[in-house]
């Protein structure tokens, strides 16, 4: 059983900054791939960036050059840095592990860009 719990989101200016964290228990965190999601009411979950086990990474066209996911494999724990927030960006912010055919989700944890 794996359980992911994110944290650092709040409201932040346009143009400012935000890191989060998604903390994960169980053993297989090392091991996987770590993706960021985030999803804002009436739409579908929007995949954010990938990390795998081995630090490459990979974004979606639309925050390349502003974010950057990291991982402490020590502390079981995957970052997102974003920079240069836009309002259109507020949304609850999701991590992600799939493992043996399993998908795991944390709650979520929630950034509000202001204009």
């Amino acid at each position: 059983q794996v359980q992911l719990v994110e944290s650092g989101g709040g409201l932040v200016q346009a143009g400012g900054s935000l890191t989060l964290s998604c903390a994960a228990s169980g053993r297989i965190f090392s091991i996987n791939p770590v993706r960021w999601y985030r999803q804002t009411p009436g739409k579908e979950r929007e995949w954010v960036a990938l990390i795998t086990s081995g630090g490459t990474t990979n974004y979606a066209d639309s925050v390349k050059g502003r974010f950057a996911i990291s991982r402490d494999n020590a502390k079981n724990t995957a970052y997102l840095q974003m920079n240069s927030l836009k309002p259109e960006e507020t949304a609850v912010y999701y991590c992600n592990i799939i493992c043996a055919g399993r998908t795991y989700w944390g709650q979520g944890t929630r950034v509000t860009v202001s204009s």
